[in-house]
């Protein structure tokens, strides 16, 4: 059955644009194929196409799995909303209907690797950036130091920090500069985010000890605009403007811009003493004085995409900067009302991709060079409390007098190769090489820059792997990694590492939707030029760390699977084991006032995590994770103690090992009109309380107590996605949170969101 309306009023004789919905017993029908004249199409997980014609009749035709093909020849009017096409099942058909018309996020998944892809589509309409999306996944923790635009430390299975590695479109982000972190990057930048926990592929070519996040955007040809803004609590305002250009000739411009600003005023409790006085307050609210944080970026590309020579060949400029004021040190026991940082991204790149550039070779290549520079600003002669008193504090600014200005200059350069061999059998090559080279002087002491060393750092990471595949039964990935990596402060001997690894990546399917999969990999990571060099702020350098490598054993299994016509469950968990040597962890320094990476002789990590969720038809989706990791210290003999470590065996302190996220959303049709949609939402978050220090020194173990938080939200969409109206509340029940080291985060939060989206898909 054909139900047709016209989407646009405008002359037959021009081009038009027209959105087609495809349905099934009044549910979207993701993933059909679609069939104009002689151009070809998928719907999309709402069953939604556009097509683009100036005829006045088409021949339309529509197959989808376990449903009848329609065809048929269509004339095209004038209305106000979509074209919809009525599919009948076809009950021949219908037990492969979860077989067939994967979406990538669904292909993402049923890889050999321990992966879960996150569709960032369906979170446009919230406020989130990459890490709040991130925080909602099995296994993970986003650790921040604070509001908007705060210090992070993502755990991933227990691994934390730079053990996880980030990638946008495969390419690493190491030198992104402060200005592009996964805490400031707006979910609207990306179609979908996969997170590889313990082994990683290959061809991401990166040295990760526990896992990587890669940020996939889009690469449809397509004309579109796509703008946010948002206000809300503690003076926060962000903006996103997502763009793209594709004529029928191949030309195409891409343009990503975002802001983020926040005051990050919200109230925290702590122990607190008046500076004149010195009476004391135990427990004392107050608010946040000097935590103002602001960046904008844009990304902008241009070049051609489909061309004879290349699918896809851009250059383009990143340019970002950002201003942040330092309230605390590494701990709020510091408090400070002056010192702050800016810094800037000035990122030339690069991005190639052709395949069958040979008969069945496929090739990648991808260069930046990060120009930017950081400014460390610390003026004032003065001492504050938490009251916002200070007093004068000698000559030596709040922490130590600088205005330190120094570029990292962060180059990158990577090439990946994929030959098909045959039908089931393929070779990979991968080489990633880095740069960085820190150069720096204080601008309050010009004299001193003589007595500057330059800190330099190259890697090299090359990979090559066999995979052997029988699609949707069994696949094979065996792969090896070679390191090399060259330190050297000022002219002082460097320090030179090379290091070999291998791994083995399988999954075999018991029945179509269930999936049992399997990986190891003993891998190593190279010390992070920052943890060698310092970050110049809360971080010390340490030019003796070790490299560290790991045994990682992941195993999984997931289902899905249907009840009757409309109920959908699907469920899946993972087993972790992991042993890492020369583990790098990072403890306070002497004064406890900064952080300081440091090697620990072993670690051992053993944990699952499981993920279940349910949806009826398109009106209800429930889900949750729950994740239990034990990490322990496998250092038998300390530097400081005789005999037997008091902590040897003991589980590694201010990591969470239980926590764990539910989620609820109703989906309501047409409301208010035809095309219109309201989604109701709900998240909690659920974190035991977790030893800060060594749980068998006694009174030195305290606890950051358990934490249960609930975020609640509302989305009105007009015009099949047009036009959006967003509310959110987050930690509606104020609950005080704690991340690092008890810094806290913010209280409760409202926001309001507006987006605008429109899209005409390209021939």
């Amino acid at each position: 059955m054909l139900l047709l309306c016209a989407f646009s009023a405008m002359a037959q004789q021009a081009a038009q644009t027209y959105t087609g919905r495809v349905l099934s017993a009044g549910e979207p029908v993701a993933n059909a194929s679609i069939y104009i004249e002689n151009n070809t199409q998928q719907a999309d997980e709402n069953g939604l196409f556009t097509f683009t014609t100036s005829k006045s009749t088409v021949h339309i035709r529509i197959t989808a799995t376990g449903m009848e093909s329609f065809s048929k020849q269509i004339s095209l009017g004038s209305a106000v909303s979509p074209i919809v096409f009525e599919l009948q099942p076809d009950d021949k058909k219908i037990e492969q209907v979860d077989v067939f018309g994967r979406t990538k996020v669904n292909e993402v998944n049923r890889q050999a690797y321990n992966v879960t892809a996150i569709d960032a589509t369906k979170l446009y309409n919230t406020t989130l950036n990459i890490s709040g999306a991130l925080d909602r996944v099995a296994g993970i923790r986003v650790r921040e130091s604070g509001g908007v635009g705060s210090n992070f430390n993502l755990s991933l299975n227990g691994f934390s920090g730079n053990h996880i590695r980030y990638f946008i479109d495969g390419i690493p982000m190491d030198n992104f500069g402060s200005s592009f972190q996964i805490n400031n990057i707006p979910i609207n930048m990306a179609e979908r985010v996969e997170i590889y926990k313990g082994v990683v592929p290959m061809w991401l070519g990166s040295d990760a000890l526990g896992g990587a996040i890669n940020i996939v955007t889009s690469t449809k040809a397509r004309n579109y605009v796509d703008a946010s803004y948002s206000y809300g609590s503690f003076n926060t305002h962000r903006t996103v403007i997502n763009a793209g250009v594709t004529t029928e000739s191949g030309f195409t411009f891409l343009l990503n811009a975002y802001q983020n600003y926040s005051d990050n005023n919200y109230k925290v409790t702590v122990d607190a003493a008046d500076i004149y006085t010195g009476a004391y307050t135990k427990d004392a609210v107050v608010r946040r004085f000097h935590d103002q944080y602001h960046n904008e970026a844009v990304v902008a590309q241009v070049g051609v995409v489909n061309k004879p020579y290349a699918d896809r060949l851009l250059v383009g400029m990143t340019i970002g900067q950002n201003y942040k004021e330092i309230q605390t040190g590494a701990r709020m026991i510091s408090v400070f009302g002056g010192w702050h940082r800016r810094g800037n991204t000035l990122m030339p790149t690069l991005k190639y991709q052709k395949k069958d550039l040979l008969p069945g070779l496929d090739v990648t290549l991808n260069a930046n060079f990060n120009l930017g520079k950081e400014r460390n600003i610390d003026t004032l002669d003065r001492r504050y409390d938490w009251f916002g008193n200070f007093k004068p504090n000698g000559s030596g600014g709040e922490r130590s007098k600088q205005v330190y200005e120094y570029r990292n200059n962060e180059g990158l350069a990577t090439l990946a190769a994929n030959y098909q061999l045959g039908e089931r059998h393929s070779l990979a090559l991968s080489n990633v090489a880095s740069t960085f080279n820190r150069k720096g002087e204080n601008l309050l002491d010009p004299l001193s820059s003589m007595y500057e060393r330059g800190q330099r750092s190259f890697k090299n990471m090359l990979g090559v792997g066999y995979s052997y595949d029988i699609k949707d039964v069994w696949s094979t990935t065996v792969f090896s990694k070679f390191i090399h990596q060259r330190n050297q402060t000022g002219d002082a001997t460097a320090s030179t590492a090379n290091r070999f690894g291998y791994g083995l990546a399988s999954t075999y399917f018991l029945q179509p939707n269930l999936q049992v999969k399997a990986s190891y990999e003993l891998t190593n990571r190279m010390p992070t030029a920052y943890e060698i060099f310092g970050d110049l702020e809360n971080q010390e350098a340490n030019f003796s760390l070790k490299p560290e490598r790991s045994h990682n054993i992941n195993l999984g299994a997931n289902y899905g699977w249907k009840s009757g016509d409309y109920h959908r469950f699907s469920i899946a968990g993972n087993l972790i084991y992991r042993y890492a040597y020369d583990f790098i962890f990072n403890r306070f320094n002497n004064n406890q006032s900064k952080l300081v990476a440091d090697n620990r002789e072993g670690v051992a990590t053993r944990g699952a995590d499981a993920e279940i969720h349910y949806s009826y038809k398109d009106y209800l989706r429930l889900g949750g994770s729950i994740t239990y990791q034990y990490l322990q210290n496998k250092q038998k003999y300390e530097p400081e103690y005789t005999g037997v470590s008091p902590v040897y065996n003991d589980q590694m302190p201010n990591i969470p090992y239980f926590f764990g996220n539910a989620d609820a959303s109703v989906i309501f049709n047409n409301v208010g009109g035809q095309g219109n949609r309201l989604s109701v939402g709900y998240n909690l978050l659920y974190v035991h309380d977790f030893y800060l220090y060594w749980p068998s020194r006694g009174g030195e173990k305290l606890e950051i107590m358990k934490q249960v938080s609930h975020d609640v939200n509302a989305v009105y969409s007009l015009a099949n996605g047009k036009y959006n109206i967003g509310l959110e509340a987050r930690n509606l029940n104020d609950a005080r949170l704690y991340d690092n080291f008890s810094l806290q985060k913010p209280g409760r939060a409202f926001y309001l969101n507006l987006r605008y989206y429109f899209q005409r898909t390209t021939k």
